[in-house]
């Protein structure tokens, strides 16, 4: 089995708070070879850095969901700006839009996501995108601003995905793909080049058939490799390969 470099988890999250550090220390014999967590809020992206620096083969992104823009403290920016300063911070993530939960008003998450997307920008550093429901008002702040990036868990529809390439962003695809109803996902996956896919948990949910209901982690990967791979006429080794390198080029690692 080729390695595995997950793209996108929440390993902070409660749900691996019994188990955390047992899970994560097994995950290298499993074939993981990398993961980047990604915050949500500041809380969080402190936790996603405390855990890169606790286990090498875990990278950290930075950044403010739309779910948590309305409770962000005052001076968020500037606390997300000096946590993607630090040596493991590989991303600004996960930033974006949600117009299905509208957790937070749309004013207030469009103006968190691009605020985001020009201090990522300054930074040189990649985005993570969130973009549920949101297509465009999401796809009008990455035509306007250029970052380099992946737009996660991608749920537009194969024409929609070639226009996300068309900026230079990459496109993340998971656990959906294995879904009874996964025509969508499986459009894209037939269609992203090569050097533009990336492959993701989203742990601990999103979790591939045959699991689906259970815990998620980056060990399932393999099984939304399988299924890409059936898509695109090749082997899942060649899905993780593929996505690795990819993953190793826009978050400028070694692995």
């Amino acid at each position: 089995m080729a390695l595995i470099y997950d793209s996108h988890a929440h390993y902070d999250s409660g749900a691996f708070d019994e188990d955390r550090d047992s899970l994560l220390a097994s995950l290298k014999e499993k074939g993981v070879c990398a993961a980047v967590n990604c915050g949500s809020d500041i809380p969080s992206s402190i936790k996603s850095l405390e855990l890169a620096k606790k286990y090498d083969f875990i990278y950290a992104a930075c950044g403010v969901h739309p779910h948590e823009a309305d409770e962000a403290p005052e001076g968020w920016l500037s606390e997300v700006k000096k946590l993607c300063g630090e040596e493991k911070c590989v991303a600004v993530g996960e930033i974006g839009l949600d117009y299905h939960y509208d957790f937070s008003p749309r004013d207030i998450q469009l103006k968190f996501f691009e605020e985001q997307v020009i201090l990522a920008n300054e930074l040189s550093l990649p985005v993570i995108v969130h973009d549920r429901e949101a297509h465009e008002d999401t796809m009008n702040i990455l035509r306007k601003h250029k970052p380099k990036g992946v737009v996660h868990c991608f749920s537009g529809s194969a024409e929609l995905a070639k226009e996300v390439l068309r900026l230079g962003m990459y496109i993340g695809l998971g656990g959906a793909a294995t879904f009874k109803n996964a025509r969508k996902p499986l459009e894209v996956a037939a269609i992203v080049p090569d050097d533009r896919l990336l492959i993701e948990t989203d742990c601990p949910y999103m979790t591939p058939v045959p699991f689906r209901g259970q815990r998620n982690d980056s060990s399932f990967i393999p099984y939304s490799a399988a299924v890409i791979a059936s898509v695109r006429n090749v082997s899942a080794d060649e899905i993780l390969d593929i996505t690795r390198r990819n993953a190793n080029a826009l978050f400028r690692t070694e692995l």
